[in-house]
């Protein structure tokens, strides 16, 4: 009975002692729910926040995405727009340089028909009882000289061409164009002397030159570009003048003269084709014994 009394005062003993303990641990336990209902508080918290932020990131991403595409569509307008005005001014451009080119013929027809004019009103008036059939005899020579004179005409101031510079022109070279290379030198010959202002005199020169290089008349040739050149210095076709000069130089068996022309077309035209052609006939002519 003693040892049962005493096995009970020591288990009641026991848990006396250990009830603080228990009390703490209970205590400590509950911290750490209370600290983990926190922090999943603070996760949900969290997960709220950064999903509207996600949301805000999204509506941010689409208006960036919106006014990208509008800046594009802009651009793409304002592209189109300046290709337009662009395309436009090119036919405006184009319009104007054929007007200038229509207006520059209209010119020279003018200019052709103010010289044909005035010779057409100086062409002499037949004498009265003096037309055609009329029996009129000559003049007779034992007349006095004023008895002659009174039935003498005045003498005929030879009339011009009787037709326009550009009509002029064409008709030369379509002789040109056919192989009719005496009638084209005399027609741009003829064109030259009656039109010497016009735009296209340089042109006529270098046609005179070309005619007697299809013609083999090479000296005739030199001499006709070379008129190009010194008397056109502003025309645009002196790189094309320069390069048939070597070519007919060649031809006369002048390679020496030749390759000073082709120099000249070398060094003066690099970049236009009878600027290249020269400088490949050179190459040629250099690579010669």
């Amino acid at each position: 009975m003693r040892r049962l009394t005493t096995a009970m005062l020591f288990a009641v003993t026991a848990v006396l002692a250990a009830g603080p303990r228990v009390d703490a641990a209970n205590r400590e336990h509950e911290q750490i729910l209370a600290d983990i209902r926190m922090l999943q508080e603070q996760n949900q918290r969290l997960q709220l926040a950064l999903a509207a932020l996600g949301e805000t990131l999204a509506k941010l991403t689409t208006k960036i995405d919106e006014q990208g595409n509008a800046t594009r569509k802009g651009f793409a307008d304002q592209k189109l727009l300046v290709d337009t005005v662009g395309a436009d001014l090119r036919v405006v451009r184009e319009k104007l340089d054929e007007t200038n080119v229509r207006l520059t013929s209209l010119s020279q027809d003018v200019e052709g028909l103010r010289e044909i004019i005035p010779q057409m009103s100086m062409a002499p008036a037949p004498m009265p009882g003096a037309e055609a059939g009329d029996g009129t005899t000559p003049a007779d020579p034992t007349a006095p000289p004023d008895a002659q004179a009174e039935g003498t005409p005045p003498p005929q101031v030879p009339l011009g061409t009787g037709t326009t510079p550009r009509r002029l022109f064409e008709m030369a070279f379509a002789d040109y164009t056919a192989g009719q290379w005496s009638l084209a030198v005399n027609g741009f010959d003829t064109y030259l002397k009656t039109y010497p202002r016009s735009d296209r005199a340089d042109e006529a020169q270098y046609y005179i030159g070309e005619s007697y290089s299809g013609d083999s008349k090479f000296q005739e040739a030199v001499a006709a570009y070379e008129r190009v050149i010194r008397d056109y210095p502003q025309s645009d076709i002196l790189d094309q003048a320069w390069y048939k000069v070597g070519i007919s130089y060649e031809r006369l068996g002048q390679p020496d003269k030749a390759r000073e022309a082709y120099e000249n077309a070398v060094k003066t035209y690099p970049e236009t084709d009878a600027g290249r052609l020269a400088k490949q006939r050179l190459e040629g002519l250099n690579r010669r014994p």
